[in-house]
């Protein structure tokens, strides 16, 4: 299993990075190492929660329950099924859907013999939420490491195309290239994958 978060694939230092203290974390419940994940990830699962509708209280909230459940989940991570990142944003995604289900059951108060109907999905729903998302997990994988840099950038940390450009410090036309074949390669791994 750890040999397996050593061998992560692709060759973004940044990402091999992520895995060996993930890996740290596991195998030697190194401190220093989780603060380090906790120091890149933190504020950027708060902007996430925080664009997703969350106060800056609940937001923090989250990113303590997600980074709490990194701590304690370190050893379960396959480098197979996503990278560090990925794992980290579904496991901090999935709490937020938990506390906002929470939540909604609290406006309801039992009424006698009164029965309210379950927002909840039904059981497959849920089964093919979650093969959706190992599915474009799997589609993430296989594109080169600057392609999914892009995809990443948009989608989780919600940014423009302009804004992705900028910070990586690359033409906006580059950035929409990378978009483009990111998409095209996506598409025709999700068609396999059906």
């Amino acid at each position: 299993m750890t040999d397996g978060i050593r061998r992560q694939t692709g060759k973004n230092p940044q990402a091999e990075l992520f895995a060996q203290l993930l890996n740290d974390v596991a195998e030697r419940r190194d401190r220093q190492a989780f603060a380090q994940l906790f120091e890149h990830f933190g504020p950027r699962l708060k902007g996430f929660m925080m664009r997703k509708g969350a106060n800056a209280e609940l937001a923090e909230d989250l990113v303590q329950d997600a980074m709490i459940a990194v701590w304690n989940k370190a050893g379960m991570f396959s480098p197979g099924k996503g990278s560090v990142t990925t794992w980290i944003y579904t496991i901090a995604r999935n709490l937020r859907i938990d506390r906002l289900r929470r939540e909604g059951s609290r406006y309801f108060t039992d009424i006698d013999d009164y029965e309210e109907a379950s927002d909840d999905p039904a059981s497959d729903d849920v089964v093919i939420s979650k093969q959706q998302d190992l599915a474009v997990t799997e589609a993430l994988d296989v594109l080169p490491d600057d392609q999914r840099e892009v995809i990443v950038m948009a989608f989780m940390d919600d940014l423009t195309q302009s804004e992705i450009a900028e910070k990586l410090d690359v033409p906006l036309g580059t950035v929409k290239s990378r978009m483009r074949l990111a998409y095209r390669k996506m598409g025709s791994v999700l068609e396999d994958l059906r």
